[in-house]
């Protein structure tokens, strides 16, 4: 009788082990305690509104830190965006200048002749040496590190995305000098006897032609619909230049040495046409 109880005991004992134990059982409870997002995508059925879509932006930029030409233009940009956050393009302005507040209070103090002697340009050796700005543009790469949606009221709901970009800029830089004599050995040439004239004022300027240098931007893409935006931007420009032509450096004559690493900012307002138009979306 105490053996036929200890054996049903010991297989009772038995059976619970190999329920308990069982591959079936302990694959169930991994399963019960698993996260069901692993795995998962962030956004199901996220609009894809730049990946694999070329962008065509008509845009107007305006110089933001011009010593004595604002520069106005218009031009565009052309990306392709070969994922959510890379992309390659390039741009082109064509602008028109404007003195600045700097220039016209400048031009204001001066007159049309001074005594030899005296440093001070006249009104058109210090407006002839000036420069413009008739074209500039870059080529660049983007990254696009940031996108989400505004909302306003919770009920109008607007996409938006940050961008920065890098890559090397161009401009193409002119002067309306001179309508007075210039000197044409600002330096002298000491071995024939021609001492310098000490006058940087009758120099060529030595800034105009073709500037290349890095370029560094940033901006904000907000979509008003699947493939339309609007593109709001900061850019800098950074090439050599001596924005006023004459004597930066003070050695009494103007050479490429008052040439100096300039920062050209820009400020512009575009709209960013995408295609194909139809976007595509994620799972």
């Amino acid at each position: 009788m105490i053996m036929s109880k200890l054996t049903v005991a010991l297989t009772g004992i038995a059976i619970a082990a190999s329920v308990t134990f069982a591959p079936g059982s302990a694959v169930a409870e991994e399963d019960s305690r698993r996260n069901p997002l692993e795995g998962q995508p962030a956004v199901r059925h996220r609009i894809l509104l730049v990946k694999k879509r070329f962008e065509i932006a008509p845009t107007f930029e305006s110089s933001i830190n011009a010593d004595f030409k604002h520069t106005f233009s218009g031009g565009l940009k052309a990306e392709y965006h070969m994922s959510d956050m890379l992309s390659f393009g390039a741009m082109g302005y064509f602008g028109t200048s404007v003195d600045t507040g700097l220039s016209s209070k400048i031009l204001g103090t001066l007159e049309g002749m001074y005594p030899d002697g005296d440093p001070t340009p006249t009104r058109s050796e210090f407006d002839e040496h000036l420069n413009t700005m008739p074209v500039h543009g870059a080529a660049f790469v983007t990254w696009t590190p940031w996108y989400g949606k505004l909302a306003a009221f919770g009920k109008a709901f607007v996409a938006f995305d940050f961008y920065f970009s890098g890559g090397v800029s161009f401009a193409k830089l002119e002067n309306e000098c001179c309508s007075f004599a210039v000197d044409p050995m600002p330096a002298g040439d000491l071995e024939n006897g021609i001492l310098p004239d000490n006058d940087p004022n009758n120099d060529d300027p030595l800034n105009d032609g073709t500037r290349f240098g890095p370029f560094i931007g940033g901006g904000i893409h907000v979509f008003l619909n699947e493939w339309i935006a609007l593109d709001l931007s900061f850019r800098d420009y950074w090439f050599s230049d001596n924005p006023s032509g004459l004597d930066f450096d003070a050695n009494r004559r103007v050479d490429d040495d008052d040439s100096r690493l300039q920062h050209h900012f820009f400020a512009g307002v575009g709209v960013s046409l995408f295609l194909p138009s139809a976007a595509e979306r994620t799972e």
